[in-house]
């Protein structure tokens, strides 16, 4: 018997994130159905580095989401060590390839990891966001062979099939390998055809990665992409650069729409055969349809009956949608607000919609019963305490279930990461962290203490009577000082009564 092609898959994720990565689904597809063998270490329920921070708990103690316990599903730390577990994987699977998935703030955590297993002498490849936009980087590190630019479906299958039969990879589109002379960089060629994907396959990972949080209960919950990219220019985002570079490398936008009879064969699978109870549109805007696409989607999941969570704009909010999307299922929907100054919404982050139509939209989806989070950010390059106030002004303002605010990352190869370079905020080696965490940015005019208790007590200022604002205020100068810890919390469960009940 031929011996299969073995591929490890690594996802350095950061503890108790419990969101499920499509891709590895995707490419553990993909290189099955070419015979290859594939298997994953996911560091998901490992702290890898320590400490206290668990992701979807910090998202709780920041009032962003309503209480769980994942315990309650059997869903439990785990208390070996990653790096001798991985050793272990590495002894027992004995892989022809490492293939590692990261974005930039686990980046550093999968270098860590694959040092550890460095002597092996595996082969490694990296893909995802931050390889894509900072592969010099990427292949900076000794233990990376191969760096993954732009989409890594061919990249992968072709990676394989000409490692397998011995021959050589070095002119793989995509494709950027270290040799004895330097770094090989092949561009980009071409991309998928999103409809001719296989339907994912979940089995590679463990049992506990298919639940998650929502709204206060867990949900066997699996992703669902209808839109590959976005079609708008937001500067905090990646996804503007990656039209950029599909443009300039291919000709060709790299947005572009799944067609409603895949993504309905995709929803089918997911419902009979992974008994999905709830589904996660993962598109940065699920609304970018045009009316008759919006129309092929409702009609499609009118018998689907399983509840959904999907994102998107105000702009592409209207009374119909609304309605028909609350006749279908939709249980919860996240809707981008950034920033409550239009001016400085549309100089520095570039989206041009007005305060008006945010409230509107929120109105709108409040009166058709669509439960709404709203999204926000402080700490952007060139912002200030005071800007930032009008960001809790226009919340106030808002018809809105549940809020969140996170703290501005300068991602590699976003515009705002080039602004906060030109102005001297950042150093061109840093590598952005968990926007839970503190701003990496050094503004004489927005501090770094100072942007994470504004962080940590935007929703007390959004939500709770303006009587309270004085002791929201105490807090925020003296975070994390003992002689406001018993104030902070009582103003926490003063919240959560309201608005957790």
């Amino acid at each position: 018997m031929e011996n299969k092609f073995k591929v490890l898959f690594i996802y350095p994720n950061d503890f108790f994130m419990n969101m499920l990565p499509p891709a590895i689904a995707l490419f553990a597809a993909l290189l099955k159905n070419e015979g290859h063998e594939v298997d994953l270490f996911d560091t998901t329920y490992y702290r890898v580095e320590g400490g206290s921070f668990q992701h979807d708990k910090s998202k709780e103690e920041a009032l962003h989401v309503a209480p769980t316990n994942m315990a309650e599903k059997g869903i439990f730390e785990k208390k070996t060590s990653p790096f001798d577990d991985l050793t272990i994987k590495l002894e027992s699977f004995q892989p022809d390839l490492i293939a590692m998935s990261t974005v930039e703030d686990t980046f550093l955590r999968g270098i860590r990891l694959l040092k550890h297993i460095s002597s092996f002498s595996v082969p490694t490849i990296i893909g995802g966001v931050f390889p894509t936009f900072a592969p010099e980087k990427a292949m900076s590190y000794s233990c990376v062979d191969m760096v993954c630019v732009g989409e890594g479906e061919s990249v992968l299958i072709e990676l394989c099939k000409r490692m397998k039969a011995g021959k050589s990879y070095y002119d793989i589109p995509g494709l950027w390998v270290k040799t004895k002379n330097g770094i090989l960089r092949n561009a980009i060629k071409n991309f998928h055809n999103i409809d001719n994907l296989p339907l994912l396959d979940f089995s590679i990972f463990e049992e506990a990665r298919l639940y998650r949080p929502m709204s206060g209960s867990i949900y066997r919950m699996l992703p669902v992409e209808t839109h590959r990219g976005c079609p708008y220019r937001c500067a905090y985002c990646n996804s503007p650069p990656q039209n950029d570079l599909y443009r300039n490398e291919v000709g060709s936008l790299y947005f572009r729409k799944k067609s409603i009879n895949k993504i309905y064969e995709d929803i089918c699978f997911y419902r009979d055969v992974w008994k999905a109870e709830y589904f996660y549109f993962w598109a940065d805007t699920l609304l970018a349809w045009t009316d008759n696409e919006f129309d092929e989607f409702v009609e499609m999941y009118a018998n689907i009956k399983i509840p959904f969570h999907c994102q998107t704009r105000p702009e592409t909010i209207t009374p119909y949608r609304m309605k028909r999307l609350k006749e279908v299922g939709i249980e919860s929907l996240s809707i981008g607000c950034e920033h409550g100054s239009e001016e400085f919404r549309r100089k520095v982050i570039k989206r041009s919609v007005s305060n008006e139509q945010i409230v509107n939209s929120f109105d709108c989806a409040y009166d058709h019963q669509v439960s709404t989070t709203v999204n926000n950010i402080v700490g952007f390059p060139d912002e200030t305490r005071a800007l930032a106030f009008e960001s809790i002004e226009l919340n106030r303002k808002l018809k809105v279930n549940k809020m969140g605010c996170v703290i501005f990352t300068p991602f590699h190869g976003t515009y705002l990461r080039d602004l906060a370079l030109e102005r001297g905020y950042i150093d061109d080696a840093v590598l952005s962290n968990c926007f839970m965490e503190e701003s990496l940015l050094n503004m004489p005019q927005f501090p770094v203490k100072q942007i994470s208790a504004l962080m940590h007590t935007f929703l007390l200022y959004s939500r709770l009577d303006k009587a309270r604002w004085p002791d929201i205020e105490k807090v925020e100068k003296n975070l994390g000082s003992s002689k406001v810890e018993k104030l902070h919390e009582e103003l926490k469960q003063e919240y959560k009564d309201l608005f957790f009940a």
